[in-house]
């Protein structure tokens, strides 16, 4: 008896997980009070102001998006917008594995913004739509080239296990220079804290989509 109980609560239980799965999307709800009004730039304050037209230089999406809440702390949005202007576009990283970093981050937050802002990127890099498709359904993508598999284990390591194998470090040591391995890892720091922020703000992405459906709960 014991047994068929623990067998009908597994399934109970699975069955539970894959509704959430189905049937959650994450997405914010219009209806709700945001938890950080947008700011408009011409209410931005002395601190904010200068930081703002700095972002509004490279961003797509003005200071919406993580900028919003990012600009509450305008010294420490500063310094931000300084490590993602090296992540971004002064990296040792080549671009297309730098941009796959970033959305392998994003698939894992379930981070629309981060999707959205940089699927298009990726794909214009040179990453193909297989894979970055394959990664947005939540699957280890297939066909990938011997480096980006070396960036999916590392970056996907990092985030989920929060180590590297030695297996793994030897793989990207043999295809990357050390500086190169630290700017991978440090993009995806970064932009693991970005969704973390974006997320935690119910911050929107460009236009309401939602791309990205809940990952499985394993993971």
């Amino acid at each position: 008896m014991k047994v068929l109980a623990l067998f009908i609560m597994s399934v109970t239980l699975a069955g539970a997980v894959a509704t959430l799965v189905i049937s959650t999307p994450v997405a914010f709800s219009a209806q709700k009070e945001p938890r950080f009004p947008q700011l408009k730039v011409e209410d931005l304050n002395e601190q904010q102001r200068p930081v703002a037209d700095e972002i509004l230089k490279v961003s797509s999406i003005g200071i919406s998006g993580p900028y919003n809440p990012l600009l509450r702390s305008p010294v420490m949005a500063d310094r931000m917008l300084k490590l993602l202007d090296y992540l971004r576009f002064n990296t040792t990283v080549p671009r297309k594995l730098n941009e796959f970093a970033i959305l392998i981050q994003g698939r894992l937050w379930t981070s629309q913004i981060e999707w959205v802002a940089h699927y298009p990127l990726a794909i214009k890099a040179g990453l193909s739509e297989s894979v970055a498709n394959d990664l947005k359904e939540g699957r280890r993508p297939a066909n990938m080239q011997p480096d980006e598999a070396v960036v999916y284990d590392l970056c996907l390591e990092a985030a989920t296990k929060h180590a590297v194998s030695d297996a793994t470090f030897k793989r990207a040591r043999e295809i990357f220079s050390e500086q190169q391995v630290v700017d991978l890892l440090m993009v995806s720091g970064t932009y693991a804290s970005v969704a973390m922020l974006a997320n935690a703000a119910e911050e929107p992405a460009p236009g309401g989509k939602t791309p990205l459906q809940p990952l499985p709960a394993d993971h």
